[in-house]
This record gives C-alpha cells, sequence and structure tokens, in this order.
C-alpha cells in the first residue's frame, strides 16, 4: 500500500498527469467537447496546485480562460487570465504569457473594445518574437488584422495579415494560413479590388476544406458571399450565404450539446426567450378568440419561463458580483503599486535629464564658444571649414539636447500658457523672411496666404504658434528641392471673439508613404533610417510640434502621398482682440551708441576655467571691463568691497553654489543685476532662481547676439535709473 502511494506522489508521474489532462482538454476542445475539456483541466490544476508546480498552473488558467472565452463566459475568462498572467509574470513564462495576452485581446475583441485588443496583441506579439515561435506569432498577426479590420484601418490591416500569411506558408500553419487568406480578401473587398479579394478567399476557403476546418470554412462562405454580392453575382452571393447559415446552426447545435449543464440552461432560456415572442402572438390570438383554456396554458407557461429566467439571473448576478468586487480589491491594489512606481520612474527620468544635460551643456559652452571665437580671429583658410563642422555639430548637439528637453517638459505637463496681444500676420511673414535663406538654398519658394476677412491682432503664445510653424516650415524645407511651399492662414469659425483658425504648411516634396505616416507624430520617428542620414534632424521635431498644439487645444493632422508632396494642417482657437499691438524695437549691443562703457564693471563667477577664459573674452571684445573669480564665497566678498553693475553667477560650483551666493547677496544689496548663467534648464528648478533673487537667466551655452542683449538691456535700465 505505501509503495502505491509512493508511485501516486512521484513528481514525474504527477507531472505526466497534469500534461496529459492539459492535452487531452486541447483535443477536447477541437472536438467541442467543452464540459469534459473543463473536468479535465479542473483535475490538472487541482494536482498542479498540490506541488505548486506555479508553470502548469499558469498555463492552466490560461486554457481556462481560453475555453470560457469559446462558451461565452467572459467575466470567468477574464478571472482565469488575471491568474494566468500574475503566475506566468513571476514564472518568467513568456511563452504562456503571449498566449494569455493574445486571449485577452480576443475578450476585448468580443467586447468591441478595439484599442485595449490591440495593446494586449502587440504585447503577445513582442513577447512570441523574442521566443521565437512563429506559429504563435503568425496567429497573433493575423488578430491584429482583423482588428484593424473592424476599425477599418484596412492599410494596416492588410500589412499585418501579409506577415501572417508570409510565416504561415513558411512553417505550413495551414489553420492561419486559410483564415488569413479570407482575410485578406475581406481587406481588398473593402480598397475596392474584388478581383484580388475572390482569388485571395477563394484559396483560402479550399485550403480549409481540405483541412476540415469548419469554423474558417463558415466565415469563408460569408466573406465570398459578401464579395460576390459586391460584384453582382447575387445568385452564387446567396448560395454561400446559405451555406454559411445552415454550417452557423449546425455549429451552434454541436457547441449547444458539448456545454455544462448551466450553460446549456442559458442556451436554452436564449431560445425561449424567442419562442416568448410567438407565445405573445398566440395569445393575442387567444384572447381575440375568447379562448379560456387555450389562454390559460400559455399564460402558465409564460410564468414558468419568467420564473426560471428571474432565478437564474439572481444566481448570476451574485455570483458575478462577488467575483467582480474581489477582482476590483486586487487591481485597485496593483493600480496604486503602478501608480507609485510611474511616480518615482517619471521623478528619476526628471532629475536624469536634469543632471545629463547640464553635464553635456557645461562642455557645449567651450565648444560653441571657441568655434566662435577662432571663426572671428581671421584662421587659415584650409581651417575655415573644419571649424564650420565644428560649429555646426556643436549647434546640432544643442538642437538635440533642447528638443529633449522640450519632449520631457511636455509629457510632464510643465508648459506654460503665455498669452499675449500680437500680430499674426506679421508674426508668419518674419517666420517666412527668417526661413527664405533656407528655402532659397534648395531652390524652393515659399508662397504666404491669409484670409482677406480674417483679422490680424490676437491673444495668445504667440512663442508656441511660431515654434509649431518654425518647425513645420522648416521640415518642408529640408524634403523640398527645385519646388514649392504654401503656407495659409484661414477661419473655419468664429463664436464671438474667438475664432478657430486652420493652419496648413503644404509642399511638394519627397512625400511620407502610407505606413510610415501612422507614426510621423512619434518621438524620434522619421520616414526611414536613409532619410535620417541624408537630410538630417533629430525626429523630435513633429512629435513637440504635437505636443504644443495640444497644450493649445488644438489637433494636427497630415495628408500625403509619396512623389507628390506632404500637407501639415493644424486647427487651433485664438482670441480676438481689437488692441493694437506696441512695436518693441529690438537693440543689440553693438547698436548702443548712447551708453558709457566706459565705468562698467562685470564680475565673473565661474569655476570652469576653459568656461572663464570663453565668457571674459567675449566680455572684453564689448569693451567692458571684468573681474573673474571660482567660487560662490569669494562672490559674496568681492561684491562686498567692490561695486559692479553685473554679475554673471554659475550655479553648480565647490562650496556654497551660485543660488547660495546669491540669496546673500541680496541681503545687503537688493538692486544689482544678477545673472544665472547656467546650464541648468529644466523647469522645475526655474523657482530656485526666482526664489534666491536672480535677475535674469542665461542658458550655457549661449548665442552671442542673445548674451549681448541681455547685457544691453540690464546697462540701460542701469543708465536709466541712475540718470533718474
Amino acid at each position: 500500500m505505501s509503495s502505491q502511494n509512493s508511485v501516486d506522489k512521484d513528481p514525474e508521474i504527477l507531472q505526466n498527469n497534469i500534461n496529459y489532462r492539459i492535452t487531452q482538454s486541447e483535443y477536447d476542445i477541437d472536438n467541442y467537447n467543452y464540459y469534459e475539456a473543463q473536468k479535465k483541466l479542473d483535475d490538472a490544476l487541482e494536482i498542479a496546485t498540490e506541488i505548486d508546480d506555479k508553470k502548469s498552473i499558469g498555463l492552466i488558467y490560461s486554457k481556462k480562460g481560453r475555453l470560457q472565452l469559446i462558451i461565452e463566459d467572459l467575466d470567468e475568462a477574464i478571472v482565469s487570465l488575471n491568474k494566468a498572467i500574475e503566475v506566468q509574470r513571476l514564472a518568467k513564462d513568456n511563452e504562456n504569457l503571449g498566449n494569455s495576452y493574445k486571449t485577452f485581446g480576443d475578450i476585448y475583441v468580443s467586447k468591441e473594445n478595439y484599442k485595449q485588443a490591440l495593446d494586449y496583441y502587440r504585447s503577445a506579439q513582442t513577447l512570441f518574437e523574442q521566443e521565437g515561435l512563429n506559429k504563435e506569432l503568425a496567429d497573433v498577426l493575423l488578430s491584429e488584422g482583423k482588428t484593424y479590420i473592424s476599425i477599418k484601418n484596412y492599410s494596416k490591416a492588410r500589412m499585418l495579415i501579409e506577415q501572417s500569411i508570409a510565416i504561415a506558408k513558411r512553417f505550413d500553419l495551414f489553420k492561419t494560413e486559410s483564415s488569413a487568406l479570407i482575410n485578406h480578401g475581406k481587406v481588398y473587398t473593402a480598397l475596392g479590388d474584388p478581383a484580388k479579394a475572390l482569388t485571395y478567399a477563394n484559396e483560402g476557403l479550399a485550403i480549409a476544406k481540405t483541412n476540415h476546418f469548419s469554423e474558417i470554412i463558415n466565415e469563408g462562405y460569408l466573406v465570398l458571399s459578401d464579395i460576390n454580392q459586391k460584384i453582382g453575382d447575387y445568385k452564387l452571393s446567396n448560395d454561400y450565404l446559405r451555406s454559411h447559415i445552415k454550417l452557423s446552426d449546425s455549429l451552434r447545435k454541436v457547441k449547444r450539446e458539448n456545454l455544462s449543464e448551466e450553460k446549456k440552461i442559458q442556451f436554452l432560456l436564449n431560445d425561449q426567450i424567442e419562442n416568448n415572442k410567438k407565445q405573445k402572438e398566440q395569445l393575442e390570438e387567444a384572447n381575440n378568440k375568447n379562448d379560456l383554456g387555450t389562454l390559460i396554458s400559455i399564460l402558465s407557461v409564460a410564468l414558468i419561463t419568467i420564473l426560471s429566467l428571474l432565478t437564474l439571473s439572481l444566481y448570476k448576478n451574485n455570483n458575478i458580483r462577488l467575483k467582480t468586487n474581489n477582482m476590483l480589491h486586487k487591481k485597485n491594489a496593483e493600480l496604486i503599486v503602478a501608480k507609485e512606481k510611474a511616480e518615482l520612474a517619471s521623478k528619476t527620468k526628471a532629475n536624469f535629464l536634469s543632471t545629463v544635460t547640464h553635464e553635456l551643456r557645461t562642455p557645449l559652452y567651450a565648444v560653441t564658444g571657441l568655434s566662435n571665437m577662432l571663426l572671428e580671429e581671421n584662421p587659415k583658410p584650409e581651417q575655415i571649414q573644419h571649424l564650420k563642422s565644428l560649429k555646426f555639430s556643436g549647434d546640432y548637439l544643442l538642437t538635440f539636447i533642447n528638443d529633449i528637453l522640450q519632449i520631457n517638459k511636455i509629457e510632464a505637463n510643465k508648459v506654460d500658457i503665455e498669452p499675449e496681444i500680437f500680430n499674426l500676420k506679421k508674426k508668419i511673414n518674419n517666420i517666412i523672411l527668417a526661413l527664405n535663406n533656407s528655402a532659397q538654398d534648395n531652390n524652393t519658394k515659399l508662397h504666404f496666404e491669409y484670409d482677406k476677412t480674417l483679422p490680424e491682432n490676437f491673444i495668445a503664445d504667440q512663442l508656441k504658434i511660431s515654434q509649431i510653424l518654425i518647425n513645420l516650415i522648416g521640415n518642408s524645407i529640408k524634403f523640398t528641392k527645385d519646388g514649392d511651399i504654401w503656407i495659409r492662414v484661414y477661419k473655419l469659425s468664429e463664436d464671438n471673439d474667438i475664432y478657430n483658425l486652420r493652419f496648413e504648411v503644404e509642399d511638394n516634396g519627397i512625400g511620407i508613404s502610407e505606413e510610415k505616416q501612422e507614426n510621423m507624430f512619434e518621438s524620434f520617428s522619421q520616414g526611414s533610417i536613409q532619410i535620417n542620414r541624408k537630410y538630417g534632424g533629430t525626429g523630435l521635431g513633429l512629435s513637440i510640434v504635437k505636443g504644443l498644439i495640444e497644450i493649445l487645444k488644438g489637433k494636427i493632422y497630415l495628408k500625403s502621398e509619396l512623389g507628390v508632396g506632404s500637407t501639415f494642417y493644424f486647427e487651433i482657437p485664438l482670441k480676438y482682440t481689437g488692441e493694437e499691438v506696441k512695436d518693441t524695437k529690438v537693440t543689440l549691443f553693438n547698436e548702443a551708441k548712447e551708453l558709457d562703457l566706459t565705468n562698467v564693471k562685470v564680475l565673473v563667477v565661474e569655476d570652469n576655467k576653459i568656461n572663464q577664459m570663453i565668457t571674459k573674452k567675449i566680455l572684453t571684445k564689448m569693451d567692458l571691463n571684468c573681474e573673474v573669480i571660482d567660487n560662490g564665497e569669494a562672490a559674496v566678498d568681492m561684491v562686498k568691497t567692490n561695486k559692479y553693475d553685473i554679475v554673471l553667477m554659475d550655479i553648480h560650483m565647490p562650496g556654497i553654489s551660485g543660488i547660495e551666493a546669491t540669496k546673500i547677496i541680496r541681503t545687503f544689496d537688493k538692486e544689482l543685476t544678477i545673472f544665472a548663467l547656467t546650464a541648468v534648464t529644466i523647469e522645475d528648478k526655474m523657482h530656485e532662481f526666482e526664489e534666491a533673487g536672480f535677475t535674469d537667466i542665461i542658458p550655457k551655452p549661449f548665442k552671442q547676439e542673445e548674451f549681448e542683449k541681455k547685457l544691453f538691456n540690464a546697462l540701460s535700465n542701469t543708465d536709466k535709473s541712475a540718470t533718474a
């Protein structure tokens, strides 16, 4: 007896029992023996739980979820799959985890939640690709394609189904191939090519018939009925439709006969509901005839049916409520953990970007500053091209860093709207003038059309609108040679003072393929690697554009055809104003002849020796006297004992930081102009600069013209106040 028990408890034997039951359950499902399949899976789960076999437990729950989907018990299927995924993630069972994701996708398709379904299908696809599972990959690609058919995105559906067919043919996956070919027929029907549609659908149906794939044959009949109706062969269309209805009834009957008793009751009750309609008609007829016996009989049957329906409904609702509550509690706990992890990841990302960009900007200050200086100091002719290349590389890297920061700010919802009165027509004209040289380099003409009925003065964030247009027009210039670009602005609608405007940027450049258009507004997305290498760019511009337009409560669209051209157009609301725009004349430092620079003194607080040298040389060229020190403590002492007009204060230094030094200076000098000369530009640091008492910020590396402009404005204000 004890020998028998030891055999029963042998791990290898128990594992074989589990595997046998799982295999038999799959056979039962294929043969519509759902009740038997359920029993075998329950037995297998009991053994797997007893020996704590995580991989088998996850697989069994996944199979149960698939079975529950087939018998249309979706709530139970979701519960089973959640249990499967939880175990499979811990066990790192990627193969079966992918299958669980795939089944979840099928559930959401049945619920018509196609976005959620596609998310699960893509997760499954990633795992199948990692594990090299060709059969599963072909299946999930087909499911994705069918989902895109449901949302009428036929170009995407065609691409995915073609991939599925290619894999299925390569590995002789006849079931997937037949279904994929039939659905390919459905796609080409929608795309208006019935000849191709017929070819694919007939080929798929032939494979399904050869292999006796009943459900796929049924699907083929329906698709071919639709195709033949489209081409006007109504007789053949009706023949296929009759075959479809007949096979559907047969499959449903087989399915119903192999369900559990509870499910049989549900199906019978559904049939009873249909019968109730007939009973109602009979009741009305009996009533008209005053046939009391018939009336009582029918009422009795109807009452029994209603009571049966109510009993079953209460039983099911109570079970569903209990299971739903348990699931909600569990999901709520998971969401709280996920939220905390997401917040931590977001903070870590922001801190990482802040550190990395600062470390990159500091040496970039040296690269751009030195290259500018060397270009101005009469270099040898053979050195000029090298210096220009160095300057270009520095500027490109700076643009890339700024784009990453901008994306980070948009994603973190840290971009503020700063509305002001401006002239929209003049603003766009200025942008076109600024970009015209780049267009001429490509032998491209810029055309501007402004709606004559549209006013010119609006209140909005003109800086963001400028950034959007510069990106879009610059993008068109980059991809248009020997062509034309049209910039148009016109009114869509008007509600009081709010104008809904459409901005268009159209070109006749190289265009964008349909496949690439879907991802054009995602970060690091361009037409191709070849385009990136040929035309340059970071692949972040259009992502920034989309983010800024959404911040301005607008939407952006794209129309493009390969080899013909592209049109980017966006719609945003702007508020009209009758106020006139005040012209502000920009005066650069070298135009400020009325200022006396003889006694102007600047203190540079900077610990980096190269940056000290560059900043000092720029100031000397501007005929300004400057002194340089390398730490915050010395800066405080120098300001106490000397009179300076401007202090350029670095932030990160040994000892006390520039922020701390500025706070100390502000305790005894409130009026001194102090600029934060810093590589830190992340928005969540800006409030620290304001609280410390900085007059303004000059980010490194800076353009010399902007640097001069800020110094001039500061000195001009100082000079006026001194005169007063």
